[in-house]
């Protein structure tokens, strides 16, 4: 069985029962490891605020959530990762990270990155999110976005969402 490493949102397990609708349509279908962003970066569980949250994954804790990850995966032929955990991931196929699939949704933070893994890449957005990379930037990587029209940042939450991502990573697997 191939195997699927699953990374979440930056409110990791704790504030999320949505990537149930991920892990349970994959898991007869993958080999299927799931990693919480937030304990990956070692940001402590007192951190509640969105913004302050997000600063710390931007101020170095998603390099140390890469670097906690590749201690415990070198390899997979897939990657999920979702918001900041898509960031993640980019990062860890970057930093050695050896995988075959690269799929990321709702990965706003890309919009920051110039370098592209040589997976395979598979962005999922919502056509609302103000944060989504520019045209320029999806050209200079290589990569047409999947625009989910009328949604916005959080749609990964959505089961609909869910069984489409699901169904492009099972026809990815073939």
């Amino acid at each position: 069985m191939k195997r699927l490493i699953i990374l979440s949102d930056m409110w990791g397990a704790a504030k999320s029962e949505w990537p149930d609708h991920y892990i349970g349509k994959l898991r007869g279908q993958f080999e299927v490891a799931y990693y919480d962003s937030r304990t990956l970066a070692n940001i402590p569980d007192h951190i509640q605020n969105e913004e302050a949250l997000h600063g710390h994954f931007v101020n170095g804790g998603a390099d140390r959530a890469v670097v906690e990850l590749l201690k415990l995966e070198t390899e997979a032929e897939f990657i999920l990762g979702f918001s900041i955990g898509g960031w993640i991931a980019w990062k860890a196929c970057l930093a050695g990270l050896n995988v075959q699939d690269l799929v990321a949704v709702s990965a706003t933070r890309l919009r920051h990155e110039t370098r592209r893994p040589s997976a395979w890449i598979s962005l999922f957005y919502g056509s609302l999110d103000p944060f989504i990379p520019g045209d320029a930037w999806f050209v200079a990587m290589g990569v047409r976005p999947i625009l989910y029209r009328g949604e916005s940042h959080g749609m990964y939450e959505q089961e609909r969402i869910a069984s489409d991502v699901c169904g492009h990573l099972v026809e990815q697997r073939r």
